[in-house]
């Protein structure tokens, strides 16, 4: 393959902003893919992440292209009605681009973006739950809590409820968020499970507990992006921040522990960094960092905290590639995986502007610019 050299660490930050960085995502990807041919071919969270993190491009720049080119993907699936086409309605992945809707809704006013969102967000309240009112995050997949369905529901929830004065769905979120770390976290190191599986039935949860067997990076990033962007809509003086403030504080100080030294890097299996065959992951390390430096942001990790966030902006920086055109490559990011042991994790391919691990990358430049600016 005809690649350019990457971009040293040392010198990423005097070679392009950080804003800079995911206006390049931004542009790889739009000269991939026309957006109503972005892939898979339905509403699905994969094309969500991306369009989240080009939204936060927008909101930064103002660069209507970024706008006009998530209107066209949503509008290639929201009827005029507001239907939407080719979504699966009982998974929560396809649930998580509904938050696009928002900024659509609130530009145009036009009707069918809340009618879509009245579509798919009032379905929560009849989701399948385990026996302690926690959602399934698939059909096919009975009872089982995995720490992604909080980015696929949490944030469009408490957005709704906000928006439209709905104050139920802050309570049901919190308390999804709250169920999955109480049956989660791993009391050793501090950091949460994949998956739990309350009634013990899924091929892969231990007999006594229902958790799965490994702590696997993306999945454990996904939980607190999700909270601390639903804390963005959640009134202030709810009843459950205070609890929510501090989970969110505890998971990122451990994962702290885990950053690896030598590149900033995050690995695949969090806490077996010891292992040979473990490997260092970048979506996983661009959702840590975003929650980092937000969580500083927001007044939560004390600013010292930022030192690892930069630690692992540079660490994904030095990946980078260019193709011969002189397009972006993110590279290192792992495919879409469920729930496995060790031996699963580790065997997972890994892709290049994969969707979600782009939009994980966007996600993390577009935070630290607004660290950077601050500082």
């Amino acid at each position: 393959m005809n690649m350019k050299l990457p971009v040293s660490a040392a010198r990423a930050q005097e070679a392009l902003s950080p804003l800079e960085w995911a206006e390049k995502a931004c542009e790889a990807l739009m000269a991939k893919f026309e957006p109503e041919k972005l892939p898979p071919d339905r509403f699905h969270y994969h094309q969500g992440v991306f369009l989240s993190g080009m939204s936060k491009c927008w909101q930064q720049t103002g660069n209507d292209s970024y706008y006009d080119y998530i209107k066209r993907w949503v509008d290639s699936h929201v009827l005029e009605d507001g239907r939407i086409l080719a979504r699966n309605a009982d998974e929560l992945d396809d649930i998580q681009p509904g938050v696009l809707l928002f900024p659509l809704y609130d530009r145009t006013g036009d009707e069918r973006y809340k009618q879509a969102l009245y579509n798919l967000v009032p379905t929560l309240k009849d989701w399948k739950t385990n026996p302690s009112g926690g959602f399934w995050h698939k059909a096919r997949y009975p009872n089982q809590m995995w720490l992604d369905g909080l980015y696929m529901a949490g944030p469009i929830a408490v957005q709704f409820g906000k928006t439209f004065d709905e104050p139920d769905y802050f309570d049901l979120l919190t308390y999804q968020a709250m169920l999955m770390e109480k049956h989660t976290k791993d009391p050793v190191t501090g950091l949460l499970y994949h998956g739990w599986d309350e009634t013990r039935q899924a091929a892969w949860a231990d007999p006594a507990t229902g958790l799965s067997p490994e702590l696997w990076g993306r999945a454990i990033g996904w939980y607190p992006v999700a909270l601390l962007e639903m804390f963005e809509h959640l009134p202030q003086d709810h009843r459950d921040k205070p609890q929510l403030v501090n989970i969110v504080r505890d998971l990122l100080i451990a994962l702290a522990n885990y950053q690896d030294e030598a590149t900033g890097l995050w690995y695949q299996v969090v806490d077996k960094g010891d292992r040979p065959d473990n490997w260092t992951e970048n979506s996983c390390t661009s959702l840590f960092v975003h929650a980092i430096a937000k969580a500083v942001r927001m007044g939560i990790l004390d600013e010292a905290y930022m030192d690892h966030a930069w630690k692992g902006y540079l660490g994904v920086i030095d990946t980078l590639a260019f193709d011969e055109q002189d397009r972006l490559v993110i590279s290192r990011i792992c495919i879409g995986t469920g729930i496995g042991d060790y031996a699963h994790y580790i065997a997972r391919p890994t892709s290049e502007n994969d969707l979600h691990g782009a939009g994980a990358f966007i996600l993390m430049c577009a935070e630290m610019n607004l660290a950077k600016s601050k500082g």
